[in-house]
């Protein structure tokens, strides 16, 4: 018996009508992307291993998708290596080369390795796939479309704010209704120090990143699994509960840390963004967040995360300043921030609240039905001259049964069909039939392409 083909966990196939609808995301943000004047690039599947280790930390690492060397790939390992089952030093000698965790480290290997043919600060946007070594589950996949937009080369606190417009943007054209949480590394690094554990910084901001998904009980089990001490378990308790607005939090944990220099300068990043904010009649709502933390160790300023208000589900957008990235392939001193448009969550959230408009789905126009060649003959000029002022349309490619041609038309929800017998070819028009009315109507061409284009 031969056994069904499947696809890998966590992978998907995509109908026409999902890809329409893929398409529409796109479409709409790469429009948004554009008005705000960035520009596409494009970067390989594959990046060499030592340009993605060691950038997403240890839990990001792990979920690198490593690519086996070609050719006889174990023929250089040491065996005793093999024989201590050592799976991460084996893997460093058969594999050199790993598909892409995100679109950022790449971007910045890019500038460096571009950096005397593009204009600083530089604007770009890049649309492909992204692949995870994570646990399919409801809103997680292994493989996946991220939509960045990043400038680098500017260290202006304008840019987050021109981020934040164009999250503003893309919702309001998808008809979205979201929240945009923002915070600052700086001010979680001042946190840090205020608790007397400068040195963890890491392990802390990997924890909170949990919050949402855990709780605060075993975010505080992982911090004290991680080293870090009870007392400062304890103090950073009621700075995870802080409440209030925007400024309320703003001042109260300026007053919390007010030791810590670069926490301070983290409170004053924020407070100029937040002035920005209020210059602009935003759609989203736009809040403090001193709990964000976001994973990705090279985060350095502001961080962002958006959420979907009408649906449960984790952040379909996120991104931040990142300051010293292009410091790790030897271009020190480059600032850039960037955010990310998870395109298969926005997809989800879209479909789960019917937003996508009609028009999304939209392929043929119209389908001419085939009854032979003297026909096939009489409509192939009306159908070339359709396409010509931009109606889709196609012809049936054989002289099947009428059912069978009209049962084509309503699976494909094409709304128009067009028939052309003895009695239009006489009279030198065709029949126009309308699937979703029955209405049919005897016509000129031109008739038909005044009618559709209307």
């Amino acid at each position: 018996m031969i056994q069904k083909p499947s696809i890998p966990k966590g992978t998907r196939d995509f109908f026409p009508f999902q890809m329409a609808r893929r398409n529409y995301i796109f479409d709409t943000v790469k429009s948004v992307f554009q008005l705000f004047g960035f520009q596409p690039i494009e970067t390989p599947a594959m990046e060499n291993l030592s340009s993605l280790m060691g950038k997403y930390g240890d839990e990001g690492d792990k979920l690198l998708f490593k690519v086996l060397n070609s050719g006889d790939f174990l023929s250089g390992v040491d065996e005793q290596f093999l024989s201590d089952k050592d799976s991460g030093k084996v893997t460093s000698k058969i594999s050199e080369k790993g598909l892409r965790y995100d679109l950022t480290v790449p971007f910045a290997r890019f500038v460096v390795q571009n950096r005397n043919e593009l204009a600083f600060p530089f604007k770009r946007y890049q649309i492909q796939p992204v692949w995870r070594a994570d646990r399919p589950q409801k809103g997680r996949y292994r493989e996946f479309f991220q939509c960045d937009v990043d400038v680098i080369g500017s260290n202006s606190l304008l840019n987050e704010v021109e981020l934040i417009q164009i999250v503003n943007e893309v919702y309001r054209r998808l008809n979205i209704s979201v929240t945009l949480k923002i915070n600052n590394r700086k001010i979680l690094s001042g946190i840090a120090e205020t608790i007397g554990e400068a040195d963890r910084i890491v392990d802390i901001t990997v924890a909170i990143d949990k919050l949402d998904k855990i709780g605060l009980d075993k975010v505080n089990q992982e911090l004290e699994l991680k080293g870090v001490s009870k007392s400062a378990i304890e103090k950073l308790q009621p700075i995870l509960a802080l409440s209030g607005s925007t400024e309320e939090k703003l001042s109260q944990i300026a007053t919390v840390i007010s030791g810590s220099e670069i926490g301070m300068k983290g409170v004053e990043e924020m407070n100029t963004i937040f002035s920005y904010l209020k210059k602009f009649d935003l759609g989203i709502a736009v809040e403090l967040d001193l709990t964000l933390a976001r994973g990705l160790n090279y985060y350095t300023g502001a961080i962002f995360e958006v959420k979907a208000n009408d649906v449960q589900i984790g952040s379909i957008t996120g991104g931040g300043r990142y300051d010293d990235l292009t410091g790790i392939f030897g271009l020190p001193g480059v600032s850039g921030v960037g955010i990310s448009f998870g395109a298969d969550r926005i997809y989800d959230v879209m479909e789960q609240l019917n937003l996508f408009p009609t028009e999304a789905l939209a392929g043929a126009k119209v389908l001419f039905i085939n009854f032979g060649k003297d026909e096939e003959a009489y409509v192939l000029p009306a159908v070339s001259r359709m396409r010509s002022v931009g109606i889709s349309c196609e012809i049936y490619p054989e002289a099947a049964k009428m059912k069978k041609q009209m049962e084509y038309a309503n699976r494909k929800q094409i709304p128009y069909v067009i028939l052309a017998g003895e009695t239009e070819i006489s009279d030198g028009k065709l029949t126009l039939k309308n699937m979703l009315t029955g209405e049919q109507s005897l016509l000129s061409v031109d008739e038909i392409i005044s009618l559709l284009a209307n």
